[in-house]
């Protein structure tokens, strides 16, 4: 659902602005504005964008649409339940929620990503199912102290996201050694581990 270009570059346009019907039109002009509604009430149903703000101008209801500001977190109960599509869903809002925070960090004024300590990379781990077990058992014993840090105390809030999948290769390639492979000039790695 939410996979289709012009829904793509509809959820890209809103990332980090709250925007009008006419404002994301002006920022996507190849698309006609017909099917540009179209695909603005398909995310809207789906949860991907949020009406923040409606007025009436000259006896029409403009809207302003923004990303949802929470974001996309898996509910454990829907898992169960959750279709192929669903998770194409929660996983646009969620990659969308991402490029919106990115979006407001890059329009502040005098960002510097080393003092800010911003990063971004891919990684690659050969794990076990047991290897695995330990590495999340490890990684929430370092972060779940740190979720109950209050504000304040010279503390910035520091977003930290998580996507974890396989990493789909072939039966070949895994016998086959791999070295680090490096992206460069995007700001991403992506290493073999």
């Amino acid at each position: 659902m939410a996979l289709h270009p012009v829904r793509i570059r509809v959820l890209r346009a809103v990332a980090g602005a709250r925007l009008t019907t006419q404002d994301i039109a002006a920022r996507l002009p190849d698309i006609p504005h017909a099917t540009l509604y179209r695909h603005l009430a398909t995310l809207v149903k789906a949860g991907l964008i949020e009406v923040v703000d409606q007025r009436k101008i000259r006896g029409a209801v403009e809207r302003v649409y923004a990303l949802p500001a929470h974001g996309a977190a898996l509910d454990p109960a829907a898992l169960a339940t959750a279709t192929p599509e669903d998770h194409a869903r929660y996983f646009t809002a969620f990659v969308s929620s991402l490029l919106s925070e990115f979006s407001r960090y890059l329009a502040r004024e005098g960002i510097d990503f080393i003092a800010d300590g911003v990063g971004y990379q891919q990684l690659v781990l050969h794990l076990t199912d047991a290897e695995l077990a330990t590495f999340a058992a490890d990684l929430n014993q370092i972060i779940g102290p740190l979720l109950g840090n209050e504000p304040g105390k010279g503390r910035v809030p520091r977003l930290l996201a998580t996507i974890l999948l396989p990493a789909g290769e072939s039966a070949a390639s895994e016998a086959t050694p791999q070295t680090p492979e490096r992206n460069e000039g995007s700001g991403t790695t992506e290493e073999s581990v």
